[in-house]
């Protein structure tokens, strides 16, 4: 029995994917009969049929369909194995698929990649900004070799993402002028329920932990007068500075506009124990990557240019 081939696996994917062998061919930039040649192998090989032929259509069969799962299986191994191979030459080449939630990636993340690319010219950083929720699923995945969250990883995937502190964050409530509060120092925790809010999507890493926060300080999160659900944090501040609502934001976000006056920040005090104290969340900045895959050499000297806490965020909860 001849065996498989990879140049077979890919000619198959390409054809599974378009459903269209001469599309096929182009994507892969060889001829038609070469591609008709391979599937025909393929079936001819093992006794089974890959495609219907419905006139000028071709349809992907259940046998096919099993193919193209370990298919792509196979080939994202041996690219892993590949890229991994390459990096033995002192990281001289190759690529880092890095994920990031939103406040991270925008605020924090930039400069630990900058200086990593001086130090390392020739490596290329993929990098994609997602919520929380999409990053550690990205991550469960494969599709990323590392990733930063401001959120917690889902109970569904602890098993499978190991999670490391690697820096931290404070989180604000912010008003703009035309809010009551923007000329008050500080409110006294039960008028969090008395205004109206502007609040992250569920999947915001943000979102998370300021939900967190509000029902560590008492608040019932039924009680608050969500006005507005929005996926980024511009969003939110470009709302918050024309409008009477608040909102709970990264400080690192707001920095500027607190500088300007068009944001003020407002502290909380509870005064329900023997003696009022203000109220503070601290939120950590999580390094998450997979238990099992293969972790590249670039990876690993990005991880030390980011650094870490002694203890896990999961010990230190």
């Amino acid at each position: 029995m001849a065996r498989m081939t990879l140049d077979q696996l890919e000619i198959f994917l390409a054809t599974a994917e378009h459903l269209h062998f001469t599309k096929a061919a182009e994507a892969l930039y060889i001829t038609q009969p070469a591609v008709s040649a391979a599937i025909a192998s393929l079936e001819s090989e093992y006794g089974v049929k890959l495609f219907h032929r419905v006139g000028r259509h071709i349809e992907i069969t259940e046998t096919g369909r099993l193919l193209q799962l370990e298919a792509q299986r196979i080939l994202t191994q041996v690219t892993l194995t590949e890229r991994g191979l390459a990096e033995f030459n002192d990281l001289q080449r190759g690529e880092l698929q890095l994920g990031s939630s939103l406040t991270i990636g925008n605020y924090w993340l930039p400069a630990k990649i900058s200086d990593f690319q001086e130090r390392y010219p020739a490596i290329k950083i993929n990098c994609t900004l997602a919520n929380t929720e999409e990053i550690c699923l990205g991550t469960a995945n494969g599709r990323f070799d590392l990733a930063l969250i401001e959120g917690e990883v889902k109970s569904d995937l602890t098993n499978c993402l190991e999670q490391e502190i690697v820096g931290s964050d404070r989180l604000l409530i912010i008003v703009g002028r035309s809010h009551p509060w923007y000329k008050r120092e500080a409110i006294e925790l039960p008028e969090l329920v008395e205004t109206p809010w502007v609040m992250r999507e569920s999947g915001s890493g943000t979102q998370q932990r300021f939900e967190e926060a509000l029902r560590n300080w008492g608040i019932d999160l039924r009680t608050l007068k969500v006005t507005l659900l929005l996926n980024t944090g511009e969003m939110v501040k470009a709302i918050i500075e024309n409008s009477s609502a608040a909102a709970g934001i990264s400080e690192l976000m707001v920095q500027k506009e607190l500088e300007l006056g068009t944001l003020r920040s407002i502290r909380v005090i509870d005064t329900s124990g023997l003696s009022p104290r203000y109220l503070e969340f601290m939120r950590p900045f999580l390094k998450i990557k997979h238990r099992q895959r293969f972790q590249p050499r670039i990876c690993q000297v990005f991880e030390q240019m980011l650094g870490s806490s002694p203890n896990s965020w999961q010990n230190s909860r």
